[in-house]
């Protein structure tokens, strides 16, 4: 029987995607939000396409400040800028 894939919705477009072909940010119980590169660390997540579009779309949205339950600071969008940049090229 063939493993079980998790999938995830993209809080920019909101289309369900395999877990691994998303980018997870999270908020950690102290209450520091980064990436989550591995998908596994302990703490609140939301998760993103690797498409620029879908991070423009969620900042416009509010959408990762609603999933996270807190206000997102500029620096943790300018760090997915720069990871969806470096992916993209």
């Amino acid at each position: 029987m063939p493993k079980k894939v998790p999938m995830r919705s993209c809080i920019g477009c909101m289309e369900k995607k395999e877990k691994r072909d998303l980018v997870r940010v999270i908020r950690t119980p102290e209450g520091e939000i980064r990436l989550d590169p591995t998908g596994r660390a302990n703490g609140r997540g939301a998760y993103l396409c690797r498409n620029p579009q879908c991070l423009e779309k969620a900042r416009k949205k509010g959408a990762l400040s609603r999933a996270l339950q807190c206000e997102i600071p500029s620096s943790v969008y300018d760090e997915l800028e720069a990871l969806l940049e470096q992916q993209s090229s």
